[in-house]
């Protein structure tokens, strides 16, 4: 098989790829609506019920590659569908953001994960917000504040659904952060805080010493598989739809919490970010989209309901003028 033809091929399993997320995202729907109708207002729940009813795909010329253009989100942070897009597109930005700080400001990456017991799902609320009052504790000790000069920091929840498991039922808060500090971090010995200084600060910070652990390493350059860990999912689908109890637990103790927060120079480049200051880091689409390409859910899957060929003024639009996915699981 030619390049031509390879490429050809992997570019049709990226479309199909694409629709058979879209479709298992929202298989799970049914489940969620019923799950958060009782906690929602009549209106969000009809919307939230028809979350990715329509769908709407830019296409090429061979309908070989698609792109998302449109579609029928209902936009809430537990949906399915709308949880898995938030999380593309925040790993987007933190990857360019990364990237800006890198290059303009000389700064390189911490990545850090901060981690505390299990707890029961009546504590899950309370446990948070004490988590973030621990978080800021150890931001504001001298020797962490005199070398961090920004953070991005990401709350994920875990649910415990091994009956083996000693902590079965339990729920596992914890923090994914990104520090940026100065390339001379690395080298001066009196500024380095190592692995074991870390988590003495973190036990200090919660006033938990029954914490064994923290993970922390030095980013590697366009290290994404650590991006997507810190943008992806406060708490996973197949986490919080275990049965209606445990949906309740995540929606209610999450519900209003920041999830993701950004601070220092993060701040300051996440508001470049959203006035399209940064739009320079952003990889442009080099297909050449040819058709508009239109789905509705069928009771198990898409099917096709219209395919039209772009106006000119369409693909003037669209071609060389629209941004490379980031996809995350």
């Amino acid at each position: 098989m030619n390049n031509n033809n390879t490429e050809s091929e992997e570019l049709k399993e990226q479309s199909q790829l694409l629709l058979d997320k879209c479709t298992k995202k929202k298989k799970k729907n049914p489940k969620f609506s019923s799950y958060i109708e009782p906690l929602v207002s009549k209106k969000l729940s009809e919307r939230i019920k028809e979350c990715g009813d329509f769908l709407q795909m830019l296409s090429d010329l061979n309908l070989e590659n698609s792109k998302l253009h449109r579609a029928s989100f209902c936009g809430n942070r537990f949906c399915p569908m709308c949880s898995w897009r938030i999380a593309c597109k925040d790993s987007l930005e933190i990857s360019i953001l990364m990237e800006h700080l890198r290059k303009e400001e000389s700064k390189e990456f911490i990545f850090l994960t901060l981690t505390t017991p299990n707890v029961k799902g009546a504590d899950l609320d309370n446990s948070i917000k004490a988590y973030n009052k621990a978080f800021k504790k150890l931001m504001e000790r001298k020797e962490v504040k005199s070398i961090v000069k920004g953070y991005i920091r990401k709350l994920e929840v875990t649910y415990n659904l091994d009956k083996s498991s000693k902590s079965y039922n339990t729920y596992h808060p914890h923090f994914h952060v990104v520090l940026a500090v100065n390339r001379s971090y690395f080298k001066k010995q009196n500024l380095y805080i190592n692995h074991h200084r870390w988590l003495s600060l973190w036990q200090e910070s919660t006033g938990d010493y029954s914490i064994t652990q923290v993970d922390v390493r030095k980013a590697k350059i366009n290290d994404y598989k650590e991006v997507y860990e810190l943008a992806k999912y406060s708490a996973k689908d197949s986490d919080y739809l275990i049965n209606r109890e445990v949906f309740t637990v995540f929606y209610k103790s999450l519900k209003g919490k920041q999830v993701l927060v950004f601070s220092g120079l993060f701040k300051d480049a996440h508001k470049m970010y959203k006035n399209g200051e940064l739009d320079l880091y952003k990889k442009l689409d080099t297909i050449e989209y040819a058709y508009m390409v239109s789905y509705n859910w069928l009771k198990k899957k898409y099917d096709t309901s219209n395919i039209r060929e772009l106006t000119e003024e369409e693909k003037q639009k669209f071609n060389k003028n629209l941004i490379e996915d980031v996809d995350i699981e």
